[in-house]
């Protein structure tokens, strides 16, 4: 990949995100973290309504069923994983429920679709 493509992919991600925070902001969220990094993976936003902690996958694709398809098991243990070191430095947050989201915003950056919210598209294992 050149860096070219680098920098665009790395601003479609930005503004991918950035549409992603207002939708959960608009859906009565609180963001708590955004770009959350660990040395077990990322997540891209924590996010908090109530007793309800949501750790968000943010997907940016030309259309909705590449940015389905991208939504795979490895991406979730990535997922998983920073987010049992989110609730370990973070105690407060033990008592909530906690749910693996999606939003998934498509379409070329000069005119993405607003983005759409998939909730629980992940389970953790019990």
């Amino acid at each position: 990949m050149t860096l070219e493509a680098r920098q665009r992919a790395h601003r479609l991600g930005h503004a991918a995100e950035w549409r992603a925070v207002w939708r959960l902001r608009l859906a009565a969220f609180s963001i708590l973290a955004r770009r959350y990094k660990t040395r077990l993976g990322e997540i891209d936003i924590v996010a908090r309504r109530g007793d309800l902690l949501v750790f968000v996958e943010v997907k940016a694709r030309g259309d909705v069923m590449t940015a389905v398809d991208s939504l795979g098991n490895r991406q979730f243990g990535r997922v998983s994983r920073a987010a049992s070191l989110f609730l370990a430095r973070h105690p407060r947050y033990a008592a909530c429920s906690v749910r693996f989201d999606a939003v998934l915003v498509s379409g070329p950056l000069w005119r993405q679709m607003w983005p759409r919210h998939l909730p629980d598209v992940w389970r953790a294992p019990e």
